[in-house]
Parts: structure tokens; sequence; C-alpha cells
């Protein structure tokens, strides 16, 4: 009996995901969103395409996929979207699953908690705090020069950050947040060159790595315009080597054992020294996937998909040529 793999994702990407599975011989299943029902999937390949409402209510879809694991006996459980992976992670734990729990996803989604784990590891960080106690949080700002960002702890990217000039500037906006504040976390500002890093972890160890610097960081795109880019770095520099260190550090603090990574940093222009931003168990967005396929001949779609058959078999996976 072939294997199966559930993809869930309330967006739409990660067609070349599930035409690799199918070409494995798979059991290819789907789980979106009703407002998809009519998006560009492989329905070519798939076994089947299951639509909910939404993924809204964690309890739903969690009876949804119990109701369906009834008669599909799902291998592995996969997120294509990063806003689905802390659902995916319910998921595996509550019908016991292989793949990443709860607590793992939890240090690759929440900016506080990679943060955190970052900053354990001996990896530097801008420097920050949470917004829980307020005492702490007028301190930090009293401790550390401005500007600073306030980030939405499990936003993507640079959604929903806001630049602060001024201390006075965030206590109107923790008012306006009321119960929500406690989902941020404030960061010193630190001005310099954003560069990420993709790839694969096998085993716990980087199986693929391509160093990548954004012409402008994407919170300058996002918030004053631009057109987005982002180049490899040359194979063998000072700073593709440093950075490849540095994600092995740190794809090993957040205990990634088997999935793509996307991983950010900061070249301060001060001093020209490297900051963590935040990590991800998921594919680059913004087309990164096809520049990394150009400039090594490896879609990491379509080698994830790979990587999680591969441990749902039981077998060893290796990187193409």
């Amino acid at each position: 009996m072939p294997e199966t793999v559930l993809c869930m994702t309330s967006y739409e990407k990660g067609q070349d995901f599930m035409r690799a599975c199918a070409a494995a011989g798979v059991r290819t299943l789907l789980l979106t969103v009703e407002s998809l029902r009519d998006a560009d999937w492989p329905r070519d390949v798939l076994d089947d395409v299951f639509l909910l409402p939404d993924f809204d209510n964690h309890e739903h879809v969690l009876n949804a996929v119990a109701y369906l694991a009834r008669t599909e006996r799902i291998a592995r459980i996969v997120a294509l979207d990063e806003f689905d992976m802390e659902l995916a992670a319910l998921l595996r734990e509550h019908l016991r699953v292989p793949g990443m729990g709860v607590s793992t996803t939890r240090g690759v989604r929440d900016k506080l908690a990679m943060r955190d784990i970052a900053a354990a590891a001996g990896i530097a960080v801008p420097a920050y705090t949470r917004v829980v106690n307020h005492g702490e949080v007028d301190d930090f700002l009293r401790r550390t020069e401005g500007p600073w960002l306030l980030k939405p702890r499990t936003q993507a990217s640079a959604i929903g950050i806001r630049k602060l000039h001024h201390a006075h500037e965030l206590w109107p906006i923790l008012d306006g947040l009321g119960d929500m504040q406690s989902h941020y976390v404030l960061e010193r500002f630190v001005p310099g060159d954003v560069y990420h890093v993709d790839g694969l972890v096998v085993d716990g160890e980087l199986a693929l790595v391509e160093v990548n610097r954004y012409a402008q960081p994407p919170f300058e795109t996002m918030h004053t315009g631009g057109i987005f880019c982002t180049a490899t770095v040359p194979r063998g520099s000072n700073d593709e080597r440093a950075l490849r260190d540095e994600t092995a550090r740190l794809a090993r603090a957040v205990d990634i054992r088997n999935s793509a990574i996307h991983a950010e940093y900061i070249r301060a222009h001060h001093d020209g020294s490297f900051h963590f931003l935040e990590i991800a168990a998921r594919v680059g967005g913004a087309h990164i996937a096809e520049m990394v396929e150009a400039a090594t001949g490896v879609n990491l779609w379509r080698e994830w998909a790979h990587l999680e058959i591969a441990r749902a078999r039981g077998s060893a996976y290796r990187l193409p040529p």
C-alpha cells in the first residue's frame, strides 16, 4: 500500500511539492480552504482534494482530519505555508504522525521564542524584549537607543512591523493593541543589509545551503516601496562561510531535523557583524525557490517532498548532484 501524504495550505503554493509526491508513487491528498477551490492545484496528480471553510477553528480542522484518518493511513502531514505550521503540528501530535511537534514549531514561528533560543545558543541577535510586563518594556526603552521595531510574533517577513523613532510612540500603540500586545516583540532597529539562507536540513544537518542578499531590506520594500530583489552571495566569500556556519548552529538550536529552511540575518552597517532576524522551516517565498533552482539545479519544493517521502518509507535521503 502506498504511503499517504496530507498536504495542507490556506494559500496557493506548493504545487511542485505535490507533483513530486505523486511522481514518487505516494498517495497525495490536499486539504485547503473553500476560497481556493478553483486555484491552480495540480488536480491531475492529486488523489483527492478536501475543502474546509477556513483553518481558523483548530478544533474543527482536527475533527475533520481525524475523520479522514478513519479511512486514510496518513504517514506525513505537511503544511506548505508558514501560517499553517502550528496547526499541522497540532494534528501530528494528536494523530501521532511523525514530524515537528507543537513546541519545536514554536521555535520556528514565534519571533520571541526563536530569539530566546538563538541568544541562548550564543548567536548574536539585536537587543529585544517581550511585550508583557510594562516595567520591563520601559527599562528596555531606557537602556537601548532607538529606533525600535514592534514586530508581530507570528507573522512572516516584514508583515505588520512598525518602526518607532521615539519611546513615547510605543504606549498609544500598545493601548490600541489591548489584549493582543503580548503577541508582539520589541526589538532595537539595526541598520544594515539583510541576507537570507535557504536550503534543506537532513537529520539535523544542513545538506544544501544557498546564501543570498536582498537588494534592500524587505521592511523597506514593504513600507516605502521598491522592487523585491535578491541575489546569490559569492560562494566561498567570508559572508557566505559565516552564514553557513551560523545557520548550521541555528538549525541545531531550534531542533529542525528534516525540512526545508529559510533564515534571515542583518549585517550591521556600523561594524559589519551579523545578527539573527528569523528562521522558518519552509521554502522561502517571493520566488526564492526559483532563484535557488536557477543557481543550483535543485528545486527546494521537490526535494522537500523527496525528504518527507524518504522519512515516511524509512529510507535514506540523498541530495541530487
